[in-house]
């Protein structure tokens, strides 16, 4: 009988997507073309960003395109008045990085209203607040799809929670994590300079908007977090040890004056990248926990290192447990771009109207 009932129940949940740009243009393309070849999806019910919230009474797309080009309604977040009409299983798609819609997330399962996220900042910050989270979804009624916020959809988070529901002790995590950077140390040769890779990834929708961000190691930290807590460790974001690439000038300068300076990056890696060429080594940004602690930065590593054999924007993720303890779980895939990452929010989003 559930069976049964489960297109009733997607016609009558409602969809709302927050946030209009690279990852939420690709969700609306990726969800029409889903909803043309019948997949079981709820109404695309509003649409909202930073600026306004839309109701989606037209084409999804065309909603879409209002909302990237208008001014802003009123002094409170546009998504807060649409947000509160949704009722207990309806689902809220998070395709922002804002910290404000993040802090929103357990209020909303609290309502009984389901949340798919790209947004790392619900489990990749505060130990609170994940536990937060964790513990509404345990209690039952709502999920919390978070596939998006590591690797882009790769099974990450979802093996390694079978592993820990399996009985399996997880000793280590080590990882490319971040696909701008896997992306921008497999580009950088030391031809041209690496501020150029930078803008090249940014244009290609690989960074945050503010590419300090993965820049500086904070958004490897946000992901290892996750997964560190995936796996049952209880780590606060300021016990993992994190080696920026951003010189402190870089860092103090408004978003605005950044593209203008970021040669300040060129000659500390270009010397960097000459030493460990000479080595015979190869660049990789590398996250890794374990019982000895968590750290995140730039690993010179040999060619045939298990982390060493990516390219482009691949992660490559080693699983070190109980039942992987000889050769570890290896986990690569493309780990950045506005469709991948989309494509994982409509897994989810199928998971739970089709569960």
């Amino acid at each position: 009988m559930s069976a049964q009932l489960r297109p009733q129940a997607a016609a009558q949940a409602r969809l709302a997507l927050l946030g209009t740009g690279t990852v939420g243009s690709a969700f609306v393309a990726r969800y029409q073309a889903l909803r043309q070849r019948q997949l079981n999806l709820p109404l695309l019910h509003v649409v909202a960003n930073s600026r306004v919230a839309l109701a989606c009474d037209g084409a999804p797309d065309a909603v879409l395109s209002r909302a990237r080009v208008a001014d802003r309604q009123g002094d409170a977040p546009a998504h807060r008045e649409e947000i509160g009409r949704l009722r207990a299983g309806d689902i809220v798609v998070d395709a922002t990085a804002s910290e404000d819609v993040a802090a929103e997330h357990a209020h909303w399962l609290a309502r009984g209203i389901h949340v798919v996220t790209a947004n790392k900042l619900g489990n990749g910050t505060t130990l609170a607040r994940a536990r937060q989270i964790g513990g509404l979804v345990s209690a039952g009624g709502v999920r919390y799809g978070d596939a998006a916020t590591v690797g882009a959809g790769l099974p990450l988070l979802s093996s390694i929670r079978a592993l820990v529901a399996g009985g399996d002790q997880v000793h280590a995590i080590e990882g490319v994590l971040s696909g701008s950077l896997a992306w921008l140390f497999h580009r950088f040769d030391g031809s041209r300079p690496f501020s150029d890779c930078v803008r090249e990834a940014a244009a290609a929708g690989y960074t945050e908007p503010d590419p300090r961000i993965d820049l500086s190691g904070e958004d490897v930290r946000r992901k290892l977090l996750i997964l560190a807590r995936a796996a049952g460790l209880a780590l606060e974001a300021e016990q993992v040890k994190v080696e920026s690439l951003v010189p402190p000038a870089l860092a103090a300068l408004p978003a605005g004056e950044v593209d203008a300076a970021l040669a300040q990056l060129d000659a500390p890696l270009q010397a960097w990248l000459q030493r460990a060429h000479a080595q015979g080594l190869k660049p990789c940004f590398v996250g890794r926990v374990d019982v000895q602690g968590a750290s995140v930065g730039l690993r010179a590593l040999p060619a045939d290192h298990v982390l060493a054999g990516g390219r482009g924007t691949d992660n490559r993720v080693a699983i070190h447990s109980d039942r992987y303890r000889d050769q570890p779980l290896l986990i690569q895939g493309p780990g950045a771009g506005a469709g991948v990452t989309a494509a994982a929010l409509l897994d989810d989003v199928l998971g739970i109207v089709n569960r």
